[in-house]
């Protein structure tokens, strides 16, 4: 008989209330991102993106948060990723950042966009090198029969870049910014009575109303 995975982790008694939380759930938050990074967690921009597939099914894959702009959450990507067709064709996306350490995770809902090309060109500027050129080598989620042929790619990427003080975004790559609709905060609890308290609004810009969830 296959054994139950993982042990039970009591997640404690530290409560989470509606007025622990700012009124503003994306300054809330930031302040948990902080709380995270100061931490020592690993990655703690790091979340799981969730998608649409042009057949309707779900895709998700992790993905780093890069900043936090005007309300608005911003990643960097290839555009002709799997990720970055599947917005193409619904822009509606969901991010799962979990900080369980903490016994904390948060639950975004949004619609993304692509920023502009200045701003998308000031981020890849601040990439190291190896990196610009590994986003013009790499045809991200497409097939690929060995390593070598990437490493091949990246070589001659590096040829073609030679002498270059600057290289430039490519065009089939830059930046998202999900604008939020639902932000839910979750603490954990003993005897998984968890906490789930919600922030929902209409359309960018409206007014966020507040709630709690059954755990």
């Amino acid at each position: 008989m296959t054994e139950f995975v993982g042990p039970r982790e009591d997640y404690g008694a530290e409560a989470l209330a509606e007025a622990d939380l700012l009124p503003d759930p994306i300054a809330q938050f930031e302040l948990w991102l902080a709380e995270a990074t100061e931490a020592g967690l690993f990655e703690p921009s790091a979340f799981v993106l969730g998608t649409v597939s042009n057949s309707g099914g779900p895709q998700a894959r992790t993905v780093l948060l890069r900043r936090v702009s005007a309300g608005v959450f911003q990643f960097f990507t290839n555009y002709e990723s799997r990720k970055g067709e599947a917005i193409t064709l619904n822009p509606k996306v969901s991010m799962v950042f979990g900080w369980y350490p903490l016994f904390r995770q948060v639950l975004v809902e949004g619609v993304a966009r692509r920023l502009s090309d200045a701003e998308s060109d000031a981020y890849f500027a601040t990439r190291p090198r190896e990196s610009q050129l590994g986003a013009w080598a790499s045809r991200q989620s497409a097939s690929l029969d060995a390593r070598a042929d990437l490493d091949l790619a990246v070589e001659e990427v590096g040829r073609r870049f030679e002498g270059f003080e600057e290289i430039p975004r490519p065009p089939f790559w830059g930046g998202y910014g999900v604008i939020p609709l639902r932000i839910e905060f979750w603490k954990g609890r003993s005897s998984r009575l968890h906490d789930r308290i919600v922030f929902e609004r209409d359309a960018e810009g409206g007014a966020w109303r507040i709630g709690r969830l059954q755990p």
